[in-house]
């Protein structure tokens, strides 16, 4: 099983690099995989590389899954 983090693109640093922001935490990441990325764009992010674009509705959602799954795990 692997883990995508969502993330959003603040920019492009380079063909092969972007820079994504995951909640206030910002990382350079390997842009490759998905080379049509652009500013603003919302991300999944797995293993240090982007392996897929999504929606912002998505985005809202997994953040939202991630803060209940964080918070049971907090209270067990």
């Amino acid at each position: 099983m692997c883990l995508g983090i969502p993330g959003r693109v603040l920019k492009k640093v380079s063909d092969m690099e972007a820079l994504v922001d995951f909640g206030g935490i910002k990382k350079v990441v390997d842009a490759l995989l998905v080379p049509d990325i652009k500013e603003g764009d919302y991300v999944i992010v797995h293993a240090g590389a982007i392996i897929g674009k999504i929606d912002k509705e998505t985005f809202i959602e997994m953040v939202e899954a991630y803060r209940e799954l964080a918070k049971v795990l907090e209270e067990s």
